[in-house]
């Protein structure tokens, strides 16, 4: 099976509420909600239970599932789909905005906010003294890194070599963000989402339930 890396992107505009947050995470698989729920301080809990959201929203999209498929990690911490092995996918977020991708063979994705970055550190990882051109290397790094199932964190330690056959492209996300995408297949469609695009559907059926 061949078919273009498909992406979606949220951008969050907001907090969550209270409601929305368990609304969310009641359509999480148990075990990655459980894991999600360890997380005590329920503000960095937003993000990535919002890109577990988007996730889910694209396997709808992509393949009509009703609901994630359970969960798992590789060794190295990659999540992947235990039952459906010849779907990949790849999540990311920051701070405002998440991004998702789905393909048949193995992706990765990275988002971040621009923001201040200490000058050794961007000198150090990417020789540059610039924030916007820092976190463009940055993404493509960590993408790469994703992609090849390196592990969280390892990009920090030394620059992901690029298999044969895979290639990492920037992204337009949104204004002030730098987002990179790597894969062996092509790039299709990016579908961007606000938070209260998506949200609208599920807090009208609780409504109505």
């Amino acid at each position: 099976m061949s078919m273009a890396v498909e992406l979606w992107a949220m951008q969050l505009e907001r907090p969550l509420t209270a409601e929305e947050t368990e609304v969310l995470t009641a359509l999480l698989p148990s075990g990655r909600r459980a894991r999600l729920e360890r997380i005590r301080d329920a503000a960095r809990r937003q993000e990535p239970l919002c890109a577990y959201f988007i996730l889910r929203r694209a396997v709808w999209e992509q393949y009509h599932w009703q609901e994630l498929p359970p969960l798992a990690l590789t060794e190295k911490g990659k999540p992947y789909f235990p039952d459906i092995p010849a779907v990949h996918f790849s999540i990311s977020h920051t701070d405002g905005a998440v991004l998702a991708a789905l393909s048949a063979a193995p992706v990765g994705v990275d988002v971040e906010r621009l923001r201040p970055v200490g000058e050794r550190v961007m000198r150090r990882l990417a020789n540059t003294q610039d924030p916007a051109v820092f976190f463009a290397h940055w993404v493509q790094r960590e993408a790469m890194t994703k992609q090849n199932g390196m592990g969280v964190g390892a990009s920090l330690h030394r620059e992901p070599a690029a298999e044969a056959g895979v290639c990492c492209q920037m992204l337009d996300l949104f204004p002030g963000y730098a987002a990179a995408v790597a894969s062996e297949e092509p790039v299709g469609s990016l579908r961007r989402y606000t938070l209260e695009s998506l949200l609208e559907p599920w807090m009208q059926e609780r409504s109505i339930t």
